[in-house]
């Protein structure tokens, strides 16, 4: 079987080092990941570490057994399958203005539920928040408008408590 993208998060210490530490076991190992986000968490001597990558099977296997063995990651799980986590992910986009794009460009970020943040006078900069797909779809709606830069969050996901009295959607 060839390589498919996987995303797992991490509870880990906060404190200085530990996200060197996981970083360098991909880099050590030769594995890319596609995308990297920690921040701490409600307790502050606790952050959350979101990666998605990209591996065979029996590489992520092993990815998730060496991540295990770091001393200051608590608790790791895997977040690939839809059912188990809410992922989202935000993007800023800096979008060129003309007077011939600047109505499509509003209808674009209304139809996605985003918001302008920043009128210049040349570009507009976007945000939107939402699945790793709705930022790819506006983004290819945006990019013949004329995009001038563009920075993505990476995933973040968080486990779904599947109890029938909180489900969310």
């Amino acid at each position: 079987m060839g390589e498919q993208f996987y995303v797992l998060t991490m509870l880990v210490a906060n404190k200085p080092g530990v996200t060197s530490r996981v970083t360098g076991l991909f880099s050590g190992r030769g594995y890319n990941m596609e995308s990297i986000c920690g921040a701490p968490t409600h307790d502050p001597g606790v952050s959350r570490i979101t990666i998605k990558t990209k591996a065979t099977p029996d590489q992520y296997i092993e990815i998730q057994k060496q991540l295990e063995r770091l001393i200051d990651v608590i608790k790791l799980r895997d977040m690939t399958i839809e059912e188990k986590a809410v992922k989202r992910e935000m993007a800023l986009i800096s979008v060129e203005i003309t007077p011939h794009n600047r109505t499509e460009l509003i209808q674009v970020v209304e139809i996605f539920n985003g918001k302008v943040v920043n009128a210049g006078k040349d570009s507009y900069i976007v945000e939107v928040t939402g699945t790793e797909d709705k930022i790819n779809a506006i983004v290819d709606l945006l990019r013949p408008l004329g995009i001038k830069k563009l920075t993505r969050s990476g995933i973040l996901a968080l486990y779904r408590e599947l109890d029938d009295s909180h489900r969310s959607r």
